[in-house]
């Protein structure tokens, strides 16, 4: 058994998306069905009620120019129709990378491998900290700063810390399995081959319920990603005839990314 090829199906098992969309959110945003708050630190910096009050630092920012108030709208409308999508899209990605990495550990080592319970373990915190991060609740939904791009990149870096921990648990779970092929009533030969009928089967399995799945959300955060640079022309626009609104650029694409939080 190739112990690469194995590697490749957990790491294709978080269904990593080819495209780079180079967007990221700066603020925390929180929206509700009738407000859009611009959150900094857990400080309000600046809020949208309905699609035509601006408020900032508190203070309420009367926009007598059509243009403005077009742009203001056009800015809020945007965020309530993209923001609670991609919430659902963060969390259903991540549901298909925990079902996904269960599948494979499962068809390798069965339900009752004694590193079941910490590689369980592991999956429900990556589960928590995407839920902590891209919140819904009730009519609300939050969304921290960070880049948005491949599918597999909603999740930060203590994400990905945890997520090699899963990772390493599986691999490690395996070899060790692998290592005692010696001790096994059956020849080494066998339970290799039957190891690699597994695997085969396996792939079979996730090309036909993971790949289709993981396509369609390609297809959805390329679809978000041409809408929040859309947003991000519509933001900057307003950011450079609102004197208010400068020091807070919600939405940077390309080389202006500058967030940190990450």
């Amino acid at each position: 058994m190739r112990l690469g090829f194995l590697i490749l199906l957990l790491y294709c098992s978080f269904a990593k998306a080819d495209f780079n969309c180079e967007v990221a959110l700066q603020y925390g945003l929180v929206v509700t069905d009738q407000q859009i708050r611009v959150i900094d630190n857990s400080r309000t910096v600046y809020q949208i009620n309905g699609d035509s009050q601006l408020m900032v630092g508190g203070n309420w920012i009367e926009l007598s120019d059509p243009e403005q108030q077009q742009q203001l709208a056009a800015l809020a409308n945007g965020l309530h129709m993209v923001v609670p999508k991609m919430i659902l899209l963060a969390n259903e990605g991540v549901e298909l990378a925990v079902e996904t990495v269960e599948q494979v550990y499962s068809g390798l080592m069965g339900k009752d491998h004694k590193s079941q319970e910490k590689l369980q373990a592991s999956l429900n915190r990556v589960q928590k900290s995407v839920r902590e991060k891209f919140i819904h609740a009730n009519n609300t939904y939050y969304m921290g700063p960070g880049r948005l791009e491949n599918v597999d990149d909603f999740v930060d870096r203590e994400l990905e810390e945890q997520i090699e921990q899963v990772m390493s648990t599986s691999v490690g779970g395996i070899l060790s399995a692998i290592g005692g092929l010696v001790t096994s009533e059956q020849s080494t030969e066998q339970k290799v081959d039957e190891l690699a009928q597994r695997l085969e089967n396996m792939g079979v399995e996730i090309e036909q319920n993971v790949a289709p799945k993981a396509q369609s959300l390609k297809q959805k955060a390329e679809w978000f990603c041409k809408k929040f640079k859309a947003l991000d022309k519509v933001e900057e626009s307003l950011r450079l005839s609102v004197k208010e609104l400068e020091p807070y650029d919600i939405l940077a694409t390309g080389e202006r990314q500058a967030v940190t939080s990450n």
